[in-house]
């Protein structure tokens, strides 16, 4: 390494903004072309998006729990155990069958949480349910991590990838200031409700208009689209 002068080393060019602009757009139409991808990443979106209850645990903390800042650390304390003990879960015995249904399922029992957790004074139960929807939203990362780069060319990945984390990263975001606004208007329980059944509510409307995604029965059978 000590011998290789710095005229020996080739530069890589840089892509610039046009370009980058570019491929982020070739990336959007080639996932709003696959059902499959466009349904996941876009449930995932709007799942998270509405779902944000989390970005509301001081407010449920105090105002309905009436626990401190011990409670509270241990309220998101519940979200890193669920998701972790799902993780370590599906590292074991990972999906295999019925994906598209575990997904839509997945996303349900997000929302399902999210409502508990709206309803609930209990400290245990929002415990639980927080353990609950982590885990669920767990599942879905897990399922749509692995359909993306199965339904997508490898001559599109780095796009397609680039154009879903932007996306996702967004969306968690967002999630936390709808949460913050609905909250302001509506009211600490009302927002996470509206939360909750808004996923819902998504998750049947993606299951009525995505049948390519609902019934993806294994990984294995999941292929990019023909060029």
């Amino acid at each position: 390494m000590l011998t290789v002068g710095p005229s020996s080393i080739r530069r890589l060019g840089t892509t610039g903004g046009r370009q980058a602009f570019r491929d982020a757009k070739e990336g959007l139409k080639f996932i709003r072309k696959s059902p499959v991808l466009f349904g996941a990443i876009s449930l995932d979106l709007v799942a998270v998006l509405l779902g944000g209850a989390v970005a509301l645990l001081p407010a449920i903390a105090e105002n309905r729990l009436g626990v401190g800042a011990v409670g509270l650390g241990w309220l998101r304390a519940g979200v890193g155990i669920g998701a972790t003990l799902v993780a370590v879960t599906l590292s074991i015995r990972p999906l295999k069958r019925h994906i598209g249904r575990s997904l839509m399922t997945a996303v349900a029992i997000f929302g399902l949480g999210t409502i508990v957790l709206g309803l609930t004074r209990s400290f245990i139960v929002a415990f639980l349910a927080l353990m609950v929807l982590s885990g669920a939203d767990a599942v879905s990362v897990y399922i749509r991590a692995s359909l993306v780069p199965l339904a997508t060319p490898e001559e599109m990945r780095g796009r397609v990838l680039a154009v879903e984390g932007v996306f996702i990263g967004a969306s968690n975001e967002l999630g936390a200031v709808e949460s913050g606004l609905t909250a302001a208007a509506f009211g600490l329980v009302g927002a996470i409700l509206f939360g909750g059944f808004g996923t819902l509510a998504a998750v049947v409307i993606w299951w009525k208009f995505f049948p390519a995604l609902s019934n993806v029965k294994s990984f294995s059978e999941v292929r990019p689209p023909p060029s």
